[in-house]
């Protein structure tokens, strides 16, 4: 076990903030985390952190997963004071982290989470590992599965995940694969470019639209520039920034910004409008 105090971070904030889709609540303090083929579970009172793994796995994969090297403080400071708005979304989000994932997990992701809602996504997600991934066993003696490599999903045919309720989006996982294990698509080299570089070959993917793509850069690549817009988003910027988001403010944070903004319009305003 590792115990950690940690500022700016709340878990529950972080299991909803739509990132990641194979984080869970399993008690009323503690969340299951899987990533890759690891698997976490994390306790949290206050400030206070337990993370189920010896010290060297924490400070070899955890701690950078959770970005906990970071000052959160710091972006939440940047904030213009008379932004009403965003000062009250980063206030009620304050515990939100953008999360250090694996590359070619999020592309699967977040080709699944098109025109779908986040408990869907979730069962998509948790469908393909239990077929298609590699049996694992956790702490505790108990079942688990590690996400699905290129390599286990290129051979199917392109509508054969509809079996994991992936519907259309099967042929868009199928062909993601496939473009991996060929060769045509290099993750390796994708992840050692800039942002905007990145966003283009990411937008070669079959299936993988402009905010498809900016979330696989901010969720996978940490590219802090990423903005993906939604639905969310753009009702926050239709009501809140009639002339624009201030990018310039923002240059090197608009992902963390951004994470605010959907989370709050995700749960807080919608708090706000009912009181």
């Amino acid at each position: 076990m590792t115990e950690k105090i940690i500022e700016n971070f709340k878990l529950s904030q972080i299991c909803g903030s739509g990132q990641c889709f194979r984080m869970e609540r399993i008690g009323e303090d503690t969340f299951r985390v899987l990533a890759g083929d690891r698997y976490l579970e994390a306790r949290q009172q206050g400030m206070r952190c337990t993370f189920s793994c010896p010290e060297e796995e924490f400070a070899k994969f955890w701690q950078n997963y959770f970005d906990l090297e970071e000052d959160y403080g710091k972006y939440i400071r940047q904030i213009n004071p008379r932004d009403g708005y965003l000062t009250r979304a980063a206030a009620f989000g304050d515990g939100i982290r953008i999360l250090r994932q694996d590359l070619w997990e999020m592309i699967v992701s977040f080709l699944i989470s098109q025109q779908n809602n986040i408990v869907r996504i979730r069962r998509c997600i948790g469908n393909i590992c239990e077929k298609y991934g590699e049996p694992r066993v956790n702490f505790r003696g108990e079942p688990y599965w590690a996400f699905p490599t290129p390599e286990s999903l290129a051979p199917l045919e392109e509508d054969e995940l509809k079996d994991c309720n992936l519907g259309y989006r099967s042929k868009y996982v199928v062909r993601a694969a496939r473009a991996v294990v060929s060769g045509e698509r290099d993750l390796e080299q994708i992840k050692g470019l800039p942002y905007r570089k990145a966003r283009e070959e990411l937008l070669q993917f079959f299936g993988v639209g402009e905010k498809v793509a900016d979330c696989i850069c901010l969720f996978a690549l940490h590219q802090l520039e990423a903005f993906p817009v939604d639905t969310h988003i753009r009702q926050a910027l239709e009501a809140h920034y009639k002339r624009g988001f201030p990018n310039r403010r923002y240059r090197g944070s608009r992902g963390v910004m951004q994470q605010y903004i959907f989370y709050y319009e995700l749960l807080g305003a919608k708090e706000e409008r009912i009181e």
